[in-house]
């Protein structure tokens, strides 16, 4: 009888665990280049002038002192994950030439990691009839103001301080 309920148990926590989908984690590895920023790289540009369009680059190597690479990764849930890989070279520490994959425009990039859906049938209607606009222009009179409305506050105040003992 217990190996029964033991077994029972198992099954059911088996069955539950089933249901349950993991979180998972939304992992940006990188500097995201779009590209806007490679567009703005111009020949003779000092290595300064590169870091402040592209930021600083994912890896520099003391083997290759004329060349930075800058890598970006993106994983997140309900999207596919996006790959791309920049080298920047330079020649007497001026800008020479990039090597690039395939580099999306900011809005495209921005478009392709959305992963939010909108649903547009319960999104409220943002136009009025003119119909509408006059029945409020009629409510939203404003109404004759009073002579005490602009009269002074009163300048009787209270004492800060208790009676004394």
């Amino acid at each position: 009888m217990k190996a029964f309920a033991r077994l029972g148990f198992v099954l059911i926590a088996l069955a539950l665990s089933a249901c349950i989908t993991p979180y998972h984690m939304e992992v940006v590895q990188g500097n995201f280049v779009s590209r806007e920023q490679v567009q703005a790289l111009r020949p003779g540009m000092s290595r300064n002038q590169i870091r402040e369009i592209l930021g600083t680059p994912l890896i520099t190597s003391p083997f290759h002192a004329d060349r930075w690479d800058y890598a970006f990764t993106i994983r997140r849930s309900g999207a596919e994950p996006q790959h791309r890989k920049l080298s920047v070279f330079f020649k007497i520490d001026q800008f020479d030439r990039v090597e690039a994959d395939d580099l999306p425009s900011e809005s495209e990039f921005a478009a392709r990691i959305d992963t939010q859906k909108i649903n547009t049938s319960k999104l409220p209607k943002m136009e009025a009839t003119e119909k509408e606009l006059n029945a409020y222009k009629n409510k939203a009179k404003p109404t004759k103001p009073s002579e005490t409305d602009n009269a002074p506050a009163s300048m009787n105040y209270p004492p800060l301080e208790g009676p004394a003992r």
